[in-house]
């Protein structure tokens, strides 16, 4: 035993085993995760009961889907309000069912807990159908007919292919809608802007002569007048699209039989779950997956898509490796190649290594501070000051968000910079030398190549970082909802002065800032998973580039 020990073997075994459990652990996690939040997409059968007081009968219609189910105590039961049967004593359990019931606008809420003891045998009716609705959450329902400016144009066995037609239609003109306020009426309201900070810089402006003061405030009246005329244009057009969205309408009936109107131009899709086979759940399952990845969030971000938040994550982390590539590398090469070692570079370090410890939101105070109202500010008055008091630079936006991120990411970079320059071989710089080439040619041709693995593995330490923080970005540039992406077709393209909305910050948001819970818990788990293959990707493809500089500089030091 004592051989054994003095062997090592127990150490590497140990190692093994930890290594081993760390994986088991993370791969639980992701597993987790990705089981609830993946479910959530998944088609759920619509069940329908009816529950009421045993003594004075069933009574009260149900339909909806089935969540979860709880145990509870008796004791607990009888306090919320549940008729329990006077047989069952306090130690005794019973069940409630969650059943989220959709039909916010008719019931006041989207869940709703239900005993088991005052609930019928569950039915799962095939015509029973769930609305994806863009306002008042989905709705639970059953179809009855399906009219055009008031009269009907479906019912029976047709009802449902042409409420799909009808809802492709709907989409169609929601897009189009969107695409004229965001861009056509965007680019107007754009040019205007630049109208009214003309015509303002014209007038403050003591040195232009009143001639020339006139001419130009009559080109800028005419270009204003014909902006007007083509926003008429469009609000024209705005308002047939909006009136044919509404043209048709679906009466549905919900639990209990009273009808409802529904706006087809409202509905984002309908499912018949009950009825759907396999295949074509799966079908579903991936429409819907594929609709939160792309689509917009709605409903306080408790339906919808996160593609902005997608969007804005990817955009800040790669403005945030453009700008900390740079500094990081040049400082690291400064510390290890040119600097006078001594005290003062020892405590240069020293510095550099406490940064790394310090915590996160310090770094977005400082953001705030400097970035936004120091600098920010400066540009404003400086270059922006037509504008003033409304801010351009002078609030948080993407370019201060980013430039944060990689303040907070730059003593990594630093350090995985500096440690890959130590392990290059002095033969390798003394030969280099003793063959005529100076200190700067040594440096950037030969050392600097040969450290550029390390510099990579730098940067996905700092990506990896960058793309999970939250609390200093909550102060320098991202908010719950974008209306717009930082990036469009309007110049100068990438919008340096816009705020974005972040995955970290929408998980933050959803799990603790949401009106509707029980909504909001499984696209909790989902956008988690968004984030955790993000990082993985953007990791994945920076260690690819690692391994291919480490492969090409080995087979030419070979």
């Amino acid at each position: 035993m004592k051989q054994w020990y003095k062997s090592g073997a127990p150490w590497i075994w140990l190692n093994a085993g930890a290594v081993a459990i760390s994986v088991i652990m993370v791969v639980g996690l992701i597993g987790l995760i990705a089981v609830r939040g993946l479910s959530h997409f998944w088609p759920a059968e619509i069940v329908e009961f009816q529950v009421g007081d045993p003594e004075l009968g069933l009574g009260q219609m149900v339909v909806g889907e089935h969540v979860r189910s709880q145990t509870i105590p008796v004791q607990v039961a009888r306090d919320a309000g549940i008729a329990v049967p006077p047989e069952l004593g306090e130690g005794d359990l019973v069940t409630r069912h969650l059943i989220k019931q959709g039909n916010r606008d008719v019931t006041g809420r989207d869940f709703a807990w239900y005993p088991e003891l005052q609930m019928s045998e569950w039915q799962t009716p095939p015509d029973a159908m769930v609305l994806e609705r863009r306002e008042w959450g989905d709705f639970f329902g059953y179809p009855l007919r399906l009219l055009e400016n008031g009269e009907v144009v479906a019912e029976g066995e047709g009802l449902w292919d042409a409420l799909q037609e009808r809802i492709a239609r709907g989409n169609d003109l929601f897009r189009e809608i969107r695409r004229i306020e965001r861009r056509d009426v965007g680019v107007i309201s754009e040019r205007m802007e630049a109208l009214r900070l003309q015509q303002r810089g014209l007038q403050r402006d003591p040195d232009i002569a009143p001639e020339a003061l006139a001419d130009a405030l009559e080109r800028i009246e005419s270009e204003g007048a014909s902006l007007q005329a083509e926003f008429q244009v469009l609000r024209q057009e705005l308002d047939v699209l909006r009136q044919a969205s509404r043209r048709d309408v679906l009466v549905a009936s919900v639990a209990g039989g009273e009808e409802v109107e529904i706006s087809v131009g409202e509905i984002v899709s309908a499912v018949q779950p009950n009825s759907l086979s396999l295949s074509a759940k799966a079908a579903a399952y991936v429409q819907q997956f594929w609709a939160f990845v792309s689509g917009e969030p709605r409903e306080a971000n408790t339906a919808g898509g996160i593609f902005p938040a997608i969007f804005g994550t990817v955009t800040m982390v790669l403005l945030m490796s453009l700008i900390v590539s740079p500094f990081g590398v040049l400082a690291a090469i400064y510390l290890r190649e040119y600097a006078k070692q001594g005290p003062l570079l020892k405590l240069i370090r020293i510095s550099v290594y406490n940064l790394a410890g310090v915590p996160s939101i310090v770094y977005g105070v400082f953001g705030l501070g400097f970035f936004v109202y120091t600098l920010g500010g400066s540009l404003d008055e400086l270059f922006y000051s037509d504008r003033l008091p409304s801010p351009t630079f002078g609030s948080p936006a993407l370019i201060w968000a980013s430039l944060t991120l990689a303040l907070l990411t730059l003593p990594v970079v630093i350090v995985s910079t500096e440690e890959g320059l130590a392990r290059i071989p002095s033969s390798v710089r003394q030969g280099s030398l003793a063959l005529g080439a100076t200190k700067s040619e040594t440096l950037w041709k030969v050392v600097v190549p040969l450290a550029t693995p390390a510099m990579m593995t730098g940067m996905i330490l700092a990506i990896a970082r960058a793309a999970g923080e939250v609390a200093p970005l909550m102060l320098v540039g991202v908010v719950k909802l974008a209306p717009t992406l930082p990036v469009d077709g309007s110049f100068p393209f990438v919008h340096l002065d816009r705020q974005i909305m972040h995955l970290g910050f929408h998980i933050y948001d959803v799990g603790f800032q949401s009106p509707n819970v029980e909504a909001a818990r499984p696209l909790v788990y989902a956008t988690a998973l968004v984030l955790v293959i993000l990082i993985i990707v953007l990791n994945m493809t920076a260690i690819s580039i690692r391994n291919r500089l480490r492969e090409r500089y080995r087979a030419a030091s070979d």
